[in-house]
């Protein structure tokens, strides 16, 4: 018999795995790329009208996991795994979860699954409480294991039943956006019924595909009644966008192709596939095998379709860039930054490009193109890093520390954002706007190291 002073560790361990498994995840990998935010922005945008929330105010996240699952965790944000953009079939499936999860922060969700959490967490912290303190008063070890399960159970029960309800009405939610919209629910359903297949098979890729069932049990009965309310909804039959079905298929192709194996991705888009997602695919899978002809020829195949495509461009210079034709790629990223009115992202890969050229006359422009992409994208460290490069080159430290503060305190290394900061504030004109947003970022720096200590 194990001894009585490992009853409360184990109690507590059961307790730590069980909250944790109910915290939503935060802190996982977010994937950047200018055409997948484009098609997931003009993809949620129709229902977010029909839901009534403000457009500006809502952001759909990409999230690097290839787990099938989507969540709101906060404020007016939909995180989408990659796994379910390449788990669907249609941009219409997409959609449909995309309302789904509108349902969630319409109904204000997140704020009432804390409130659940913290109940059932304080429940089975008092059966826990309870089952060590029977067995210091003498209680055999499994009778204090009872009482914890008891308490445990209860809250459980307490919690799925509320889950449960919640995501019911949630898909109601999301039937009426479709509808709204004037979006065919066949795709939200036909991705249901398949989660619903996975769960029931189980056995099929099960790591991978539980992650959504997880977050979203679903049942028979919520499918049944999903069914029988979109079918008779008059946009049941209204017929799939084909520019945004070809646009999705080709964004998924390319995440997998930067995702992927190179090995995989030949697997899945062989040379006899001769689509532009196929193309896209490969364009990637070479450019991950450094054979970079095989990768440009993929490339001018896009472009041969549209030329004035400017994630072609970016594609066909992001390949001559990171295989060191770095006077090359200036062209097409040129185009395409200038095509996209400076997007962030292509911006600072354009940004980059005219620094890695090491010739100091196309500085003048790498700092007017970076600085005009964190301007619309102030959540980019790798312009705020390029940004930096290119101010210390100049020899402007005090604004190259600014910037190298910018990206520390994104990426959560706050030692270091405190003191850039600090040394950018103490060099900056005093009450410019640099110096004031120095100070803001040794602020947000200082309380983020606070609130660490604390939890120690």
């Amino acid at each position: 018999m194990r001894p009585i002073r490992s009853l409360p560790s184990v109690l507590l361990a059961l307790v730590a795995t069980f909250v944790f498994a109910l915290a939503p995840a935060s802190a996982q990998s977010r994937l950047r790329d200018a055409e997948t935010e484009a098609l997931l922005d003009d993809m949620i945008a129709p229902l977010v009208e029909a839901s009534e929330l403000e457009p500006g105010n809502v952001e759909v996240v990409l999230i690097n996991d290839s787990s099938i699952n989507a969540f709101v965790a906060g404020g007016q944000v939909v995180y989408v795994h990659s796994g379910l953009i390449n788990a669907a079939e249609t941009a219409n499936e997409v959609q449909g979860v995309l309302a789904h999860e509108l349902g969630h922060i319409t109904a204000g969700h997140v704020v009432r699954f804390e409130e659940r959490t913290a109940g059932m967490q304080s429940m089975t912290l008092l059966s826990l409480l309870a089952g060590a303190a029977s067995v210091l008063a003498g209680a055999p070890a499994e009778a204090g294991m009872s009482l914890f399960g008891l308490g445990m159970q209860a809250g459980v029960a307490n919690f799925l039943s509320f889950n449960r309800n919640q995501e019911a009405a949630t898909d109601l939610a999301g039937a009426r956006y479709l509808s709204g919209a004037g979006i065919s629910g066949r795709g939200m359903l036909k991705f249901f019924e398949r989660l619903r297949n996975f769960e029931i098979r189980r056995g099929y890729s099960q790591a991978d595909e539980a992650a959504y069932g997880r977050t979203h049990p679903l049942s028979g009965d919520r499918v049944a009644t999903l069914r029988e309310l979109l079918e008779k909804d008059p946009a049941w039959d209204a017929p799939e966008d084909p520019d945004l079905q070809e646009r999705f298929l080709q964004v998924r192709a390319k995440l997998f192709g930067y995702i992927a194996e190179p090995a995989l991705t030949l697997r899945l888009y062989p040379e006899s596939d001769t689509t532009l997602a196929g193309h896209y695919a490969r364009a990637y899978a070479y450019h991950k095998d450094a054979l970079i002809a095989e990768a440009l020829a993929a490339a001018d195949t896009l472009l041969a379709s549209d030329p004035d495509n400017p994630y072609y461009l970016e594609l066909q210079g992001q390949i001559l860039l990171e295989s060191g034709r770095v006077e090359e790629a200036l062209i097409p990223l040129r185009r395409a930054t200038r095509m996209t009115r400076n997007n962030p992202l292509i911006a600072s890969m354009f940004g980059h490009a005219l620094i890695a050229t090491e010739d100091e006359s196309n500085y003048d422009e790498a700092e007017r193109v970076l600085r005009a992409a964190v301007a619309r994208d102030r959540f980019n460290p790798f312009a705020w890093y390029q940004l930096g490069v290119v101010y210390a080159a100049r020899g402007d430290i005090p604004r190259a520390k600014l910037a190298s503060a910018e990206q520390l305190v994104m990426r959560r290394s706050y030692p270091e954002a405190l003191q850039n900061a600090l040394a950018a504030e103490a060099a900056l004109p005093r009450g410019s706007p640099d110096w004031i947003r120095a100070q803001d970022i040794a602020l947000e720096a200082r309380s983020a190291l606070e609130r660490l200590r604390d939890r120690r």
